[in-house]
């Protein structure tokens, strides 16, 4: 087991090149299976999520090889309609293959999907957008088989613009006959993202980035080379660890228009924030202003994951804020945590009321879940004395090397052994 070791106090400096999303690179790397071919997806980062999604294609019949943050993948020889279940159950992401594998092979077997604990995420979404276009499912002892000779356009409303069923839904109509239209669409960028690379393998897809999107069915996709965008999870997470530790760091390779409900919030709290092409240059040098109620919704509003990193910043405030927590009803696990190291956080139904406290007291801490655990670093740095994180594994999920780039800005963290 891998622990980090986090002593804190220490302001952070420097330049740091943000790593590509993580959640544009799972459905990216999914769909590339709509085609036969030789794929080259560049700025992938280097995660757990990723190798499990590698060596789920690798059982499916393609070829992959990771290295220096590009995936060689060759798709040429996919033909299993069935997702391994010690695979499946790593990883949520791995539900993205459903509309891929139905729509290139006319089939595909899944079992329920896994991912961090954080609350109910119903796959029905997902199920529903399949069988609208006309696929037909069978669901026996935890396993869901869809079938279809030939998928068929339809317009598709969705009850909850989930983010993973509208990629899904895109991924299985781009070789659908006539034309989808989905309602009430996610309109989160990673969806652009994907709608950029379907349409550079030849897709006719409109409108991600709205609640409307339209995809017109063709025949036959082609494989491309292509770079992900960065991820503004991980650039937010850092943007608030200086706000933590305090300090002055450039942040590269960003996209600040992802961000603007945080950056929004970060300002108003005293954080100067400076942007300029894909730049962000982020100043801390005083505790916070209390921010008054942050609602988190899907985007444009305020993101889930970034809940409980802006709740280590708040944490440290002067005066009062409230978080209300929309998204997932068990993303609260981190408070515990908090409040064991002298944060005043009161949870009541689904808010956060968080009374700043002058400093944070480092102990020995469990992340519960991804977004959690990097919560659970940014106090470790500004925690007076040496903070322990357990179960780092699950922040292995989604950060690259989190201890390496924060020891970069002048972090005193290190991975260790137990």
């Amino acid at each position: 087991m891998e622990t980090f070791a986090i002593e804190g106090g220490k302001p952070l400096s420097g330049s740091l090149r943000i790593q590509g999303a993580k959640n544009a690179a799972l459905p990216i790397l999914a769909a590339a299976i709509l085609a036969e071919g030789q794929f080259y997806i560049y700025d992938v980062p280097f995660l757990k999520d990723i190798k499990v999604m590698l060596e789920i294609l690798d059982s499916l019949g393609a070829k992959t090889k990771y290295q220096d943050g590009c995936v060689d993948l060759d798709t040429t020889s996919v033909c299993v309609p069935h997702i391994p279940d010690n695979l499946m159950s790593q990883m949520r992401s791995s539900i993205f293959l459903a509309g891929p594998l139905l729509a290139r092979l006319g089939e595909v077997t899944i079992s329920r999907p896994g991912g961090c604990d954080i609350g109910e995420r119903r796959i029905d979404l997902h199920l529903s957008g399949l069988t609208a276009l006309g696929a037909k499912m069978e669901e026996s002892e935890g396993y869901i088989t869809f079938r279809a000779k030939q998928l068929r356009g339809t317009n598709i409303f969705l009850s909850f613009p989930s983010v993973g069923a509208t990629e899904n839904i895109m991924m299985a109509a781009v070789l659908a006959k006539g034309t989808t239209r989905i309602c009430n669409a996610a309109r989160e960028p990673e969806i652009i993202d994907l709608q950029n690379f379907l349409n550079a393998m030849g897709a006719r897809i409109r409108g991600a980035g709205t609640d409307t999107i339209e995809i017109t069915g063709v025949p036959k996709l082609r494989s491309v080379s292509y770079r992900i965008i960065p991820d503004r999870i991980v650039t937010g997470t850092f943007l608030l660890a200086v706000g933590v530790a305090q300090g002055h760091v450039e942040l590269t390779n960003t996209l600040p228009e992802h961000l603007t409900a945080l950056i929004e919030v970060a300002r108003s709290c005293g954080v100067e924030i400076k942007t300029r092409h894909d730049i962000m240059e982020i100043k801390s040098t005083s505790r916070p202003r209390a921010y008054d109620r942050i609602i988190t919704s899907p985007f444009p509003g305020f993101p889930t994951d970034l809940q409980a990193q802006l709740m280590v910043f708040l944490s440290q405030a002067r005066g009062t804020s409230v978080i209300k927590e929309t998204i997932f009803e068990a993303r609260f696990k981190h408070v515990n945590e908090l409040a064991r190291m002298g944060a005043s956080i009161y949870v009541d139904l689904g808010s956060a009321i968080i009374r700043g406290v002058n400093k944070l007291t480092a102990t020995s801490v469990e992340a519960t879940d991804l977004r959690a655990g990097a919560a659970l670093v940014l106090a470790g740095l500004a925690a007076e004395g040496t903070t322990t994180v357990n179960q780092i594994h699950h922040i292995d999920r989604g950060y690259e090397r989190l201890e390496q780039q924060l020891k970069q800005l002048g972090a005193n963290i290190s991975r260790v052994s137990v």
